[in-house]
């Protein structure tokens, strides 16, 4: 005789959906878009199929069925021309630059959206790399007065959380002193805690065209083979300000989201990356996978090891599935 049969709560949809312990909603999505400067601009990337480079005319028409579909908050990153870049970012702050009037245009015409912004010089770096390169060198400290202005340009636009994507060292701390000076002291700071230097990045990068012109990002990003760091950089994060944690990549790392979540008590966030969707995507493609099925499958993955926010260019199309 069985006393225990667990088959006994998967014998009905009812019954599963009742003890399902894990749920997923629009909600919980946030959805990266990336912003060109110009009108009727809709370019699709090559290596992430059903993403597109938008001018802000285009986009803000997405940004509302993205919306009417539950999906309220966007990640927001610039493709700027090769032109405006230089080894200071100077751009990143500049007021004629197109991303900031985005953001603004955006909250104008939606203020119930929530927007996240990208802070780090490569999208308009000269070099391609996230932090100030001299001599050859990504120097850490000299770095953080440029994330400061960028983040503080970007409050001015509007942005609601502040995203630093560098990982540079006390720059966390850095920018929410900055903030909190000019009275931003509502903007929120999600951080990149356990950014590692992934394979995973290269449909991103062609979008942005900002991968780096020599050497790798090795020297700041966090290897892939280290869990333990990412705990001192969460708690250091924690302790300088941050009001998210997030790890990225998320489908190679879910042992990473799951251990920090244990570990702290601030929501945690996910970076569904754009190599990890691209390869689902070209498996669809090629008839090998049911495309919503294993998308469903990965992101309820990712908030079952303890993301409560996943950024994910699934977004829309999630969001779609589970209305219709």
């Amino acid at each position: 005789m069985m006393n225990r049969r667990p088959r006994r709560n998967r014998k009905s949809a009812a019954i599963r959906a009742m003890v399902e312990e894990t749920k997923i909603g629009a909600e919980h999505l946030i959805y990266p878009l990336f912003l060109k400067d110009g009108k009727g601009v809709k370019e699709e990337i090559a290596s992430l199929p059903n993403n597109y480079r938008w001018s802000l005319d285009l986009l803000l028409p997405e940004i509302e069925e993205c919306m009417n579909l539950g999906v309220r908050t966007f990640d927001l990153f610039p493709a700027v021309n090769e032109g405006l870049k230089d080894n200071v970012a100077s751009y990143s702050y500049a007021s004629d630059n197109f991303y900031l009037h985005a953001i603004n245009a955006i909250k104008e015409r939606f203020p119930e959206s929530v927007l996240m912004s990208d802070v780090a010089m490569d999208p308009y770096s000269s070099d391609g790399h996230d932090g100030l390169v001299c001599d050859g060198e990504i120097v850490n400290d000299d770095t953080l007065p440029i994330l400061n202005r960028m983040a503080i340009a970007q409050a001015q636009a509007g942005i609601d959380i502040i995203g630093p994507s560098d990982m540079m060292d006390g720059r966390i701390g850095s920018i929410r002193q900055a903030l909190d000076v000019e009275g931003f002291t509502n903007v929120s700071i999600m951080s990149y805690t356990a950014k590692y230097a992934s394979a995973f990045y290269g449909p991103f990068r062609d979008a942005l065209n900002s991968a780096p012109k020599s050497g790798d990002k090795k020297t700041y990003q966090m290897n892939p083979a280290n869990k333990r760091e990412a705990l001192i950089e969460a708690e250091l994060d924690t302790l300088e300000g941050a009001d998210f944690l997030m790890i990225k990549p998320a489908l190679s790392y879910l042992d990473i989201i799951h251990v920090i979540k244990e570990h702290t008590n601030l929501p945690v966030t996910a970076y569904n990356v754009s190599g990890e969707c691209a390869m689902i995507y070209a498996a669809a493609e090629k008839g090998w996978l049911n495309l919503e099925q294993a998308v469903s499958e990965i992101l309820i993955s990712m908030r079952r090891a303890g993301a409560d926010g996943i950024l994910t260019y699934f977004a829309k199309d999630f969001a779609r599935w589970i209305k219709n």
